[in-house]
């Protein structure tokens, strides 16, 4: 599901036709939604061959539509990556108090969420004829 959304919503191309695998440390199997943010950034950062920051983590759902939707617990998860180092975060909108020395970008959806990424390295797909209007 997640490829299928980061090629129509994310326009980036081709994802569909690659072997893809996906490994957590330990083994560990996700089923946490907050994850999704995560998952699909460090997709879009290996199909582009674009590093993603080293102090950046990602929170959040991403629905089918691309929107990347708010979860429980944002404050805390935000305050437990700050004391294990991360100084910049993506969020869904209003994610509440904010740790003191974090930068918090609020995403509403894939396309904001991928702006992470040097937009110069990015393969994007073409857009359709009524997207360019």
């Amino acid at each position: 599901m997640m490829l299928a959304v980061l090629e129509q919503r994310g326009r980036i191309k081709a994802l569909g036709k690659q072997d893809i695998y996906s490994a957590t440390v330990g083994g560990v199997r996700l089923s946490e939604p907050a994850a999704d943010l995560a998952i699909a950034l460090a997709l879009a950062s290996a199909a582009s061959d674009t590093p993603l920051p080293k102090n950046l983590v990602a929170i959040g759902e991403v629905g089918l539509a691309g929107e990347v939707r708010r979860v429980t617990g944002v404050q805390r998860r935000l305050s437990e990556a700050h004391r294990l180092g991360f100084t910049h975060a993506l969020v869904p909108t209003d994610p509440g108090k904010i740790p003191p020395g974090m930068k918090v970008l609020e995403v509403a959806d894939m396309g904001d969420a991928l702006r992470v990424l040097p937009r110069s390295r990015r393969r994007e797909a073409p857009r359709e004829a009524e997207d360019r209007r």
